[in-house]
This record gives structure tokens, C-alpha cells and sequence, in this order.
């Protein structure tokens, strides 16, 4: 072996060295017989150094794993004395060697196990245990083989193909009748000799026991000399925790639910009888968290007989196992309420399961309603944070209690299912009594009360989405509760940290919105205690407010709900609303007026930040109504209509013209949903001034705003949209026109999204049945408009901007194919529209691999289909059906003059976007191609006139020609 470049193996070794060393060992893995020389070197102990030892068995364990097929039956049977041997010699050695070393090792033999053990090595396990007999070293080794087969054969977190999985089916089939038994008597006598001299190994065979007992005969395992010694090792300190995990084990083990029953309660009672059940805060934590895993288990199993019993109708069986788990219910809230939470999570699945089964009880004990409310109490303390918690700087352990908190949550969950009423009171209780005092209690304390405040909101059922009506028990607790969380005065709205202020604006316009009508009596103090907060903040009085902008967009959403929810008359209602919107519109003409004035171009972007905040104000306000008959019935419809009348001059500023008109788009499209037909004669005007110098995110936040008043008005609009069609057009293709740099990728990406805004404009157009406002624009215009959705059907590798165009051209079809339609259209459809359907998916950037270029395809012979006028088409029958699945030739200068005849596109990929099957049945009757090239599948010639009209044979792969 290369001496210098094994020094590379040394971890301390210089990065030279280090990929020598790499270097070195790809090469050997590609050499014919280096790995002989490492098998000569580990079996005659030639280097002491561990790192090349462990070097060694990685190059014999890829021969293993990749080449072991190429051997010879002499060079196979030198690798397995080569390990035998290696074997041996760890009884032999004055020391061990180094764990890494023998896991390494392990591996190696559990490779060549699966590999040889069904045909040339039968006798692996037992040519291993004549070889270390009982001897120390001898049984670690054997132990660690035992746990790297487990591994190959069951770990679930190693990934197996199918053909592996069948492998390992097999040889767990075959140890079970061959060695099984035999490896289980071994296990035991390593035990019994080594459970009070070596507790290493006796930890390592409980482990392997554990590992093997979920596919092996548990009969081996749970009979009275195995269980016996398992429970004796509880009792021993340094054995007990294996001892646990392997009594898991035998306990998860599927089996008859009324054995399981009598198995967990016989490990009950000697367990009880040993005092392991009364659980003291001072025993050995982890000892603990693995006896709470198995008091989990054991819990959980008894739960999943008693369902089993009862689907099964055994109904007596189905009790006594019911009283078993009852009997279980106090040590399990022994463990839950252990100050250390990884014992209390342990325990958590039979909590949760036990709600389960009250649930579906009809009436509760008093037991039961006790066990209930201890849960209760349980769950509460441990929401607690601990004093160690880490705020500022939140680490491992912080982590580790947020998601402990999510579990402490999902029992929550359950038990407002078992107990709402309990629940609710039980929080209302710990509530009030922590927020009375709040200002000397505890921060832990103040928060966890909060904390089930807000988790009792997702865990109690709520009427039509309100929590503050149908129940009338449920929302009187509630508002008692809430009526302690001042969101108004210095706690809330006037808190002094920003973030409380931010998130009582929030929460208040939640609070509101819940409570509905029950704030009827409020309103007016309400409204006059905000008043201060809806002050609109002009960028020069240097005032620094209460909240932000962003917050005060709840505040007047706020004010809106308040407003319009309230039983007052519609004349109070329309002053009320009144009152709120003037002050905003006034000092909206005033802000204006300075803008238009300003010459500093930081104090416009400040004044026209702040008139976008008034119109937005104004528009939060409009979330209160749901459509126009809501604000009619308030009267409020004058009151919006002054809002319109004050905002829209702002869209004439020549200043900071992007902001003005984000705002006032958005309070259009609210106008839509609340005036309905009463906004249409301000939108010509306002559409004429956001049509001005515009780029293309105007564009883009403008075309949305059209399609939804193309959308909503059909017909009434159609006169607006044929006057404002072309210089719509005209705005856009001027921005698409702009050139740009090669790599701008941000001005490439606003032009696709114009793009698409443009084709989506169209498709509104057509899909609301007003395709004459493209038709009366002129011949010229509309031949113009047809071919972008031509080129955007085809040159642009958008699809979903590709979708968009065909179905606009599915619909033209559909609107204009008939006597009625555009003249020349049938023409234009036959010379573009249809090449345009086989040129696409012929593009390279047609990647069938995505999903929306799928759907882009399936589009496509959609329209071909059932868009087009169908002649006849002739072809042969099989069972009623033809069976096409052709390959299309293009050649240039060839148009598909179809004359009315039905085409259907297929590619090679053709079968899997339409149908499971590698060919589609479509039924067609005399069906024929005219004009149109079709090459045979085998020979890539063109077919004859006669094969094209189906004389010839029709194969499952496409068209065979006679030849």
C-alpha cells in the first residue's frame, strides 16, 4: 500500500495529504484486487494505526456492497476467512479495539450476511458464535453484528428499493425458521452470565433484544425466565433504562388484545410491587424519562386492545380493560406533571389517546370527570415557562419547550372536546385571579393565563364563527374574561411600547368584529375614546403619533364595523360615517395642494405617502359593507361618492405619480363592490389620467381594476371599453417595446407579468361575451391584436401566459367561427390559429416535465377538439374506436389548409397527458387528413394518400405504412 498516501488518513494530517489520501482510496475501490491487500492487512494485523484499519474494512465494504458479484468462489471464500480471522483475533489482543473500529467492522459482516447468508453462508450466526463463545470481546462483537443486520434489514430510516425489501422479507423468513431460536437462547445465557460483572454488554444484548422482539416469535421473548430476568434488571441502577426500552418493545409488539391486556398488567403488577409507581421528583431523570416512555406504551397498548375489544363487540373483555387503563390514570399524571419536561412529554400520547375514550363515552363517572379536571390543572402548569428560559437569546432548549408547548396544545385541544364547560371554567378561574393582580405576579404566570385565553379561543367550538353568541354560558365567561384586557387606555391602544400598541390595533379590530351587535351600547364611547387615533399625521408637524399607519387601518376598520353594525337609524349611521370620512377628505385637498406646490422631492414622497394613507383609510372604512345593498341601507352611498369625487384629482398630480395611483386603484376597486353601477362615470376619467406616462406596474395594477368592471358590467361597459380598448393597447405595447438590457432580469420579469396582465385583459374581454369591442376596433387593429395572441400562444415560453392565449382563441372561435363572424376569419383560423397549435408544443422550451406547460397541452387538443368545426374525418375502426397516436412532420411553407377537418396533436409524450394508457381511443367515424405530411412510425417516411386515410394497419406506437 501507498505508505505516504495512508498518512493523508490521519486526521491531523495537512490538506495535501487529506486528498492523496481520497485519491488513494478511489483508487483502490476501482482496482481489480487492492482490496486483497487490504483483506491480507486486517487479517495479519499489519498496521496498528486505526484510522488505516478502519480504511481497510471501508475498501472491503464497497467490494462487498458493489462488486462482490465479480469475484470468484476462491476470493468470495477469502473474505469471509478474512473477517473470521480478523475475529478471532479480537480475543487474542492485549486491547480493544476502538469503537468506531468494531461498528465499522459490524457493518462489513451484516454486508456480506445479506449477501451470502441465503445461499453460500447458512451458517453465519452460528460460525460466528462457535468463534466467541461467551468470551467478552467475542460477544461485544457478536452483539454489534446482530444490531448492523437488524439495520440492513429493518431500520426503517434506511431507504430500501422494492427488489431489497423482498431480499430482507426473505432472510428475516428464513432466520426465523433457522436460527432464530437459537440466536434468542444465546441472548439469554449472555444475560444471565454477564448481567452482574458486565453491564456494558448486558445494556448491549437488552438492546438487541429490544430491536429483534418486534419480528421475531414474541412467545421466545415474553415467556416467565426472559420477563423475570428483565424485570429483575429494573431494580439494578446501571441496567434499568435498557431494561425499560426493551420491555417497550415487547409491550408495542403486536398481538391478541386480550393477551395484550394480560401481558401489560402482569408487568404492571410487578412493577407496583417493586414501587416503581410512585414516582418521587428527586429519582434519576433519565431513568425516568425511559420508564415514562414505557408507562406510554403500556397505556397506549391497553387503549388499542379496548378499541379492538369493542369493534369486536366483547363488551365485558372491552370493561376490564377500560378498568386496567383507569387504573393507569395516576401514575400517568405523576409522570405529566414532572417538573422535567421530557419525562412529561413522554406520557403525553396516553393522555391524549385517554381523552379519546372519554369522548366517546356517553356519560362520565365522577372518576373520570376528576381524572378530567387533573389533566386540566396539568396541562396548565406545564404551559409555565421555566425561570431558565432564555428570551433574548433562545437556543437548543427553548426550542425544544416551543414545541413541547404544541403538544400541551393538542390536549387542550382534546379536552375542550371531552369537557368544554370544565375548560371554560377552569381557565376563567385561573384567568380572573391572575389578571387581577397583574402588576405583582409573576411574568411566567401573567402569560400562561393569556396563553389559555388565546388557545381557549381555537379549542372551544364557535357559533357561525363567533365566540361571543349562540352559547350564552360560553360568551358570558368570555366577555368577563375579556373585560380584564383594557384595549383602550394605557394597557392597549396608549400602551407605551409600540409593539404592544400594534398588536392591541389588531386584536381590537378582531375583538370587535366577534362581539357584533353585543357592542351596541358602546359605540359612541368607543368611537369618541378613538377619536385621537384617526387623526391623519401630516409629514410637517413633526408629531410623533400613537400608532402607525398600518395600525391605524384597524382602528377604521374598526370605527366602519362599529358604524355599520349598529342598530342606529340609517340617517345616524350616514352623520356617524360622515364625520369619520371629512376629516380625511379635507385634509386631503389641503395635502394636495401642498404636494402640487413642493419642491423637494423627499417632502413629495412624505406628502404623497400621507394622502395614500388617507384614500387608504377611507377604503378600510368601506370593509365593513358587503355589497352595495349594506351601504344603501346605511346611507352611506353620498358619503363614498364625496370620497371619490375628493380623491380622484390626485390623479392628474404630475408628482409622485406611482404612489397617487395605488391608492386610488385600490379605493376604486372597492367602490366596485360597494357602489356597483354608481362608480362607472368617474372610471373614464380616472382611466384616461392612470393611462398617462404610465411604466409597466402601473399597467400591471391598472388592467386588474378593467377586468374587474368588465367582469361585473358586461354590456354596460362595452361603450368605455371600445373607446378606451386601443390606447390601452397602445400603453402597453409601448412599455413591451422599451428596450432593456440583456441581463436586467427585473425589467425582463415586469415585462412578463405586463404580459400576462395583457392577455388575462383579453380573456376577460371575451369570457364576459363582448367580443365586439375587439371587433369594432378595425380591421387592421383586430388583425394586430389576433397575431400578439398568436405570438404569445407560441414564441414566449410563459405557459401560462401560452393557456391565457388559447383559450382567447378557443373563445374567438366559439364567438366568431360561424356565418356571423369577422370576415376572413375562417381563414385566419385555418392559416394561424391552427399552425399555431402544432408550432407551440414543437418549440424546445415546450417542457412537458411542467406541470403548466401540461395543462397548456391538454388546452390545446381541447380546443382542436371541440373548437374547431368538425368535418369528417376518416379513419379505421378497431371496437368503435380509432386508435391514433401519429407523428407530425412540419415543413416549412406548408400551411394546415385543414378544410374543416378534425386534427388531434399528439407528441411522443402524448399518451401520459391525456390518459393512462399509451394510446388514446377517440371515436371518429370516416375520418381523413387533407394537406397535412404524416410520417410512419417505423420507417419515417411519408405515408401514401391511401395510408393516410387508414387502408393501412394502425399499431399502438402511431401509422405503419404497407411497407
Amino acid at each position: 500500500m501507498d505508505e505516504q498516501a495512508l498518512l493523508g488518513l490521519n486526521p491531523n494530517a495537512d490538506a495535501d495529504f487529506r486528498q492523496r489520501a481520497l485519491a488513494y482510496f478511489e483508487q483502490l475501490k476501482i482496482s481489480q484486487d487492492a482490496w486483497q491487500v487490504c483483506a491480507e492487512a486486517l487479517a495479519q494485523s499489519i498496521y496498528s494505526d486505526d484510522h488505516i484499519k478502519f480504511f481497510c474494512f471501508q475498501v472491503l465494504e464497497h467490494q462487498i456492497k458493489f462488486k462482490y458479484s465479480e469475484l470468484t468462489e476462491v476470493q468470495q471464500q477469502l473474505i469471509r476467512e478474512t473477517l473470521i480471522t480478523w475475529l478471532q483475533a479480537q480475543m487474542l489482543n492485549p486491547q480493544p479495539e476502538k469503537t468506531f473500529i468494531r461498528n465499522k467492522a459490524a457493518q462489513v459482516f451484516a454486508l456480506l450476511f445479506v449477501t451470502e447468508y441465503l445461499t453460500k453462508w447458512p451458517k453465519f450466526f452460528f460460525d460466528i458464535l462457535s468463534v466467541v463463545d461467551l468470551n467478552p470481546r467475542g460477544v461485544d462483537m457478536y452483539l454489534r453484528i446482530l444490531m448492523a443486520v437488524d439495520a440492513e434489514l429493518v431500520d426503517r430510516d434506511v431507504v430500501h428499493t422494492s427488489e431489497e425489501a423482498r431480499r430482507n422479507t426473505l432472510l428475516k423468513d428464513t432466520m426465523r425458521e433457522q436460527c432464530i431460536p437459537s440466536l434468542v437462547e444465546s441472548w439469554y445465557q449472555i444475560l444471565q452470565n454477564y448481567q452482574y460483572n458486565n453491564s456494558e454488554l448486558t445494556c448491549q444484548c437488552l438492546e438487541v433484544v429490544g430491536a429483534y422482539v418486534s419480528w421475531i416469535d414474541l412467545s421466545l421473548i415474553a415467556n416467565e425466565r426472559f420477563i423475570n430476568m428483565l424485570l429483575g434488571h429494573m431494580s439494578v441502577e446501571v441496567l434499568r433504562e435498557e431494561a425499560c426500552d426493551c420491555l417497550f418493545e415487547i409491550v408495542n409488539k403486536g398481538m391478541d388484545p386480550i393477551d395484550k391486556t394480560k401481558l401489560v398488567e402482569s408487568l404492571c403488577q410487578v412493577l407496583q410491587s417493586a414501587g416503581l409507581f410512585s414516582i418521587d421528583q428527586e429519582d434519576d431523570v433519565d431513568f425516568l424519562a425511559r420508564f415514562s416512555k414505557l408507562v406510554n406504551g403500556m397505556g397506549q397498548a391497553l387503549i388499542a386492545s379496548w378499541t379492538k375489544l369493542i369493534k369486536n363487540g366483547d363488551m365485558k373483555s372491552a370493561q376490564d380493560t377500560l378498568q386496567a387503563i383507569e387504573a393507569k390514570v395516576s401514575l400517568m399524571l405523576q409522570l405529566l406533571i414532572h417538573e422535567d419536561d421530557d419525562i412529561s412529554s413522554n406520557i403525553i400520547g396516553f393522555c391524549y389517546d385517554y381523552l379519546h375514550i372519554l369522548k366517546q363515552l356517553s356519560a362520565l363517572s365522577d372518576q373520570q370527570k376528576a381524572n378530567v379536571e387533573a389533566i386540566m390543572l396539568a396541562v396548565m402548569k406545564k404551559l409555565t415557562y421555566d425561570e431558565e428560559y432564555n428570551f433574548e437569546n433562545e437556543g437548543e432548549d427553548e426550542a425544544m419547550f416551543v414545541e413541547y408547548r404544541k403538544q400541551l396544545k393538542l390536549l387542550l385541544d382534546r379536552l375542550a372536546q371531552v369537557s368544554p364547560e370544565l375548560l371554560l371554567a377552569s381557565v376563567r378561574r385561573v384567568f380572573n385571579t391572575t389578571l387581577q393582580n397583574w402588576q405583582t405576579t409573576r411574568f411566567m404566570e401573567v402569560e400562561v393565563a393569556i396563553r389559555l385565553l388565546y388557545m381557549l379561543a381555537e379549542a372551544l367550538p364557535v357559533s357561525h364563527g363567533a365566540h361571543f353568541s349562540g352559547d350564552v354560558t360560553k360568551a358570558t365567561a368570555l366577555q368577563d374574561m375579556m373585560r380584564t384586557m383594557a384595549f383602550l387606555d394605557h394597557r392597549g391602544l396608549r400602551h407605551t411600547s409600540p409593539k404592544v400598541r400594534s398588536r392591541t390595533a389588531y386584536l381590537f379590530s378582531r375583538f370587535v368584529k366577534s362581539l357584533n351587535k353585543q357592542m351596541n351600547p358602546f359605540i359612541e364611547d368607543v368611537l369618541n375614546r378613538i377619536q385621537d387615533l384617526l387623526e391623519l399625521s401630516p409629514p410637517e408637524n413633526g408629531y410623533q403619533a400613537l400608532l402607525s399607519s398600518d395600525d391605524q387601518l384597524f382602528i377604521y376598520e374598526t370605527a366602519g364595523v362599529l358604524i355599520v353594525n349598529s342598530e342606529y337609524s340609517a340617517e345616524r349611521k350616514q352623520a356617524l360615517m360622515r364625520n369619520l370620512l371629512t376629516p380625511l377628505m379635507e385634509k386631503f385637498k389641503v395635502l394636495l395642494e401642498k404636494l402640487m406646490m413642493a419642491q423637494d422631492e423627499d417632502r413629495q414622497m412624505a406628502l404623497a405617502d400621507c394622502l395614500n394613507h388617507a384614500v387608504g383609510f377611507a377604503s378600510r372604512t368601506s370593509k365593513a359593507f358587503s355589497n352595495k345593498q349594506t351601504v344603501k341601507q346605511c346611507g352611506c352611498s353620498e358619503v363614498y361618492l364625496d370620497c371619490l369625487q375628493t380623491f380622484l384629482p390626485a390623479l392628474s398630480c404630475p408628482l409622485q405619480k406611482e404612489v397617487l395611483r395605488s391608492g386610488v386603484r385600490t379605493f376604486l376597486h372597492r367602490m366596485i363592490i360597494c357602489l356597483e353601477e354608481e362608480v362607472l362615470p368617474f372610471i373614464p376619467s380616472a382611466s384616461e389620467h392612470m393611462l398617462k406616462d404610465c411604466e409597466a406596474k402601473d399597467l400591471q395594477e391598472f388592467i386588474p381594476l378593467i377586468n374587474q368592471i368588465t367582469a361585473k358590467f358586461k354590456t354596460q361597459v362595452s361603450p368605455f371599453l371600445q373607446q378606451m380598448f386601443m390606447p390601452l393597447l397602445h400603453a402597453i405595447f409601448e412599455v413591451l417595446l422599451l428596450p432593456a438590457e440583456e441581463n436586467d432580469q427585473s425589467a425582463a420579469l415586469e415585462k412578463q407579468m405586463l404580459r400576462r396582465s395583457y392577455f388575462a385583459f383579453l380573456q376577460t374581454v371575451t369570457g364576459s361575451g363582448m367580443s365586439e369591442v375587439i371587433a369594432n376596433q378595425g380591421a387592421e387593429n383586430v388583425e394586430r391584436v389576433l397575431f400578439t395572441v398568436i405570438q404569445g400562444a407560441v414564441d414566449y415560453p410563459d405557459p401560462i401566459a401560452q393557456k391565457t392565449c388559447f383559450i382567447i382563441l378557443s373563445k374567438l372561435v366559439e364567438l366568431w367561427g360561424g356565418k356571423d363572424g369577422p370576415v376572413g376569419f375562417a381563414d385566419f383560423v385555418y392559416k394561424h390559429i391552427v399552425p399555431a397549435c402544432f408550432l407551440a408544443p414543437l418549440k424546445q422550451t415546450f417542457d412537458l416535465a411542467d406541470a403548466q406547460t401540461v395543462l397548456v397541452c391538454i388546452t390545446v387538443c381541447f380546443f382542436l377538439l371541440f373548437s374547431l368545426p368538425c368535418g369528417r374525418l376518416k379513419g379505421k375502426k378497431n371496437n368503435g374506436h380509432v386508435v391514433l397516436r401519429v407523428v407530425l412532420s412540419y415543413k416549412e411553407n406548408t400551411l394546415f389548409s385543414l378544410n374543416g377537418v378534425l386534427v388531434w396533436l399528439v407528441f411522443t409524450c402524448y399518451g401520459t397527458v391525456f390518459c393512462s394508457s399509451p394510446v388514446l381511443k377517440i371515436k371518429l367515424e370516416n375520418c381523413r387528413f387533407e394537406y397535412l405530411t404524416l410520417t410512419c412510425i417505423t420507417c419515417k417516411l411519408p405515408l401514401s394518400e391511401s395510408e393516410q386515410t387508414g387502408s393501412s394497419s394502425l399499431g399502438c406506437l402511431g401509422f405503419s405504412c404497407d411497407r
